[in-house]
């Protein structure tokens, strides 16, 4: 993991020069967003530039993941990953060292990372990054729990929220459905006491959501949880919502609006380490993925991917 090592280092830039891309590897998940063709459109932009493809389909979890580790060990110069942010967490996974970059093609619900970069959302605008000067890498940070990476985590509302959308909302209402989870959920949570350590300082908290973050979008309009955070920084955003409740809903319209991030009640710590004990036990997402659990213990991977963004992508 040369590259990681780099970064920890401080060697590595925040964003490097794209290389002349020839050989794309296409990992494609079938399951997400809108029933769309995307291989038409992937076979006119590969030829025009006259780029050396192939593809894969996942059929589950952990596809994505061994589908990258194995292009990046067969030599390609890019891994290019059709689908929602699962599906880039899990190619992102089997990228973490290689060097070898990731172009997102967003094709799931929210496509919050791949906002959050500034990448094209249509298809063919996304594509077009492979076009020689038309793009930069940026080396992106990742949290990491045990053996899993990831760019955000989140816990209680937020892990009901997702767990609660069905697959037929997610593909009738895209981010609707998530708000529509909510709302069905919102009176039914109680607070939570979340016991913090952060790089060694120790804090208690309530609230009725927990975020470990590396980026600060919400997947709508260019709205932001923070504008602190930065997804190369070294470091990982530890964010909790206090309360959902009328007012607390109002100032955080009233501050999207007028600021375009979330206003309060929210706190906001940055770490390196970070270790959340919740009581009582939550409903977790890692990246879309939920589970259940009560303690999260994660550090921070500085510049772990290199991604694909547009040249008009700002530090």
């Amino acid at each position: 993991m040369t590259d990681t090592v780099e970064a920890q280092a401080g060697a590595a830039p925040v964003y490097s020069p794209s290389p002349a891309f020839e050989r794309v590897h296409v990992i494609i998940n079938p399951a997400s967003g809108a029933e769309v063709p995307v291989l038409k459109p992937m076979n006119t932009a590969f030829s025009e530039l006259g780029l050396d493809w192939d593809v894969t389909i996942t059929k589950g979890p952990g596809d994505a993941e061994r589908s990258a580790r194995a292009a990046a060990e067969n030599g390609v110069d890019v891994v290019a990953v059709y689908g929602g942010d699962g599906t880039v967490l899990d190619a992102a996974c089997g990228l973490v060292g290689s060097g070898v970059p990731m172009l997102i093609l967003p094709g799931g619900t929210a496509n919050v990372v791949s906002m959050e970069l500034g990448i094209p959302r249509d298809l063919t605008g996304a594509l077009a990054l492979l076009a020689p000067g038309a793009s930069r890498l940026r080396h992106v940070d990742m949290g990491r729990t045990g053996d899993h990476y990831f760019f955000h985590l989140g816990m209680g509302l937020e892990g009901e929220m997702i767990k609660a959308a069905t697959r037929e909302e997610k593909d009738k209402s895209g981010l609707r459905a998530y708000l529509g989870a909510v709302l069905r959920n919102l009176r039914s949570l109680p607070p939570v006491r979340y016991h913090l350590m952060l790089d060694g300082e120790q804090i208690e908290v309530e609230g009725v959501n927990l975020m470990i973050t590396n980026f600060g979008s919400l997947g709508v309009g260019g709205l932001s949880l923070s504008k602190d955070i930065d997804m190369s920084d070294g470091l990982m955003d530890v964010l909790v919502i206090h309360k959902v409740d009328f007012k607390s809903v109002v100032e955080a319209a009233t501050g999207a609006l007028t600021q375009g991030e979330v206003g309060q009640p929210l706190s906001q710590w940055q770490a390196r380490e970070v270790v959340v004990i919740a009581d009582p036990p939550q409903t977790m997402t890692r990246d879309g993925e939920v589970f259940e659990g009560r303690e999260i213990r994660a550090e921070v991977v500085p510049h772990a991917v290199r991604i694909v963004v547009p040249l008009a992508d700002e530090d």
